[in-house]
């Protein structure tokens, strides 16, 4: 018997339609409830965070710098005036801030350190 029809399962075989592509259906189904539905919802918790952010709020950025919101920068707010201590103030990225204190753990810091 030739090696190719071997492979390609004779001349009797037909194919199954839908039911060939079953498995391959699941699998993206379970993808997608395991892994890309919960990454979009802590996203849309993310943003949600960074835009309920208003003057005083303490925060932690993504470096671990912990600090309190002195005020905004820019006409579109995207930078943070962040109070480190009393005569120190640094201006951040509002996407750098990974939190507020208190809601934040470290699963979220170190996730944002490995895609770095």
């Amino acid at each position: 018997m030739n090696f190719i029809q071997l492979f390609a399962g004779g001349q009797g075989a037909q194919g199954g339609g839908f039911l060939t592509f079953l498995p391959m259906v699941i699998i993206l189904a379970i993808i997608y409830l395991l892994m890309i539905r919960p990454q979009a919802k802590r996203q849309k918790e993310k943003q949600k965070m960074l835009e309920d952010l208003k003057k005083g709020s303490h925060v932690v950025t993504i470096g671990g710098i912990h600090g309190t919101i002195a005020g905004f920068k820019g006409n579109e707010k995207k930078s943070v005036i962040l109070k480190v201590d009393k005569n120190t103030n640094m201006t951040v990225n509002r996407s750098a801030i990974a939190g507020q204190v208190g809601s934040i753990d470290d699963s979220e810091t170190e996730a944002i350190e490995t895609q770095n």
